[in-house]
């Protein structure tokens, strides 16, 4: 795999604990793929033959639920496995990753899973880890749908994304990556039309500052106030 920075990989958590020969070992058994924005890794439903990690981008996983409605069910940062269906006890995947931004993802065929793990036994660790992450974050948002004004909800998203993906400027701190009005919509349970009168009037208070496909966050700690409802 010599177009994989090894420099780059090692940087990564799930890598931290092994050698070089081991990563090799790893890379060897991967592909490379690069997606442009928009493109999907996967799509819901499809038989699960793969699993990946995400190198460089940022990727958003949408659902289709049974009535028909789109809704955004996380978003997959760099360093962060997806898709691994099998540890899941699933032979499909459960949603469509689509590239947020330009991304490059390592694919592995689902059947070195078992190897890996076994000689590498703190890859199942992340990967129990993650699952109890997604999991919690899941638990959360259920929690806000089923209990908080829609203001609150569109805060605390917002303040997940600062947390997983902001990037300190000098008026504040940029989600890192393009973040459309819909996409929040679809994050929180909510239509285009609400969020985009949250945002108009935030923008109007000085907490926040958009633009195309752009969210600067100018006032962390009156976001963090409406998300605990003392707005």
């Amino acid at each position: 795999m010599a177009d994989i920075d090894r420099s780059l990989v090692r940087s990564l958590p799930l890598f931290a604990n092994m050698s070089d020969a081991d990563i090799d070992r790893l890379l060897a058994r991967a592909s490379l793929r690069r997606l442009l924005i928009g493109e999907a890794v996967f799509e819901q439903g499809q038989k699960a033959t793969q699993f990946f990690l995400l190198l460089h981008g940022r990727l958003k996983v949408m659902q289709v639920t049974s009535e028909g409605q789109q809704i955004i069910v996380r978003v997959v940062h760099p360093g962060d496995l997806f898709g691994f269906a099998q540890a899941l006890q699933r032979d499909d995947y459960p949603g469509t990753p689509l590239a947020a931004a330009e991304s490059l993802v390592l694919c592995w065929p689902n059947e070195v899973w078992g190897h890996f793990v076994e000689q590498n036994p703190h890859m199942a660790v992340n990967a129990m880890r993650t699952i109890g992450q997604r999991l919690q974050e899941a638990h959360t948002r259920i929690r806000e749908m089923a209990t908080e004004e829609v203001e609150r909800r569109v805060a605390h998203a917002v303040l997940r994304l600062m947390d997983q993906a902001g990037k300190r400027e000098e008026d504040g701190v940029r989600i890192d990556f393009p973040l459309t009005r819909q996409d929040v919509a679809e994050m929180t349970g909510t239509t285009l039309h609400t969020v985009s009168r949250i945002f108009s009037a935030w923008e109007g208070q000085g907490i926040v500052r958009g633009g195309r496909q752009k969210l600067l966050v100018r006032d962390r700690a009156r976001l963090a106030a409406l998300a605990e409802g003392e707005g």
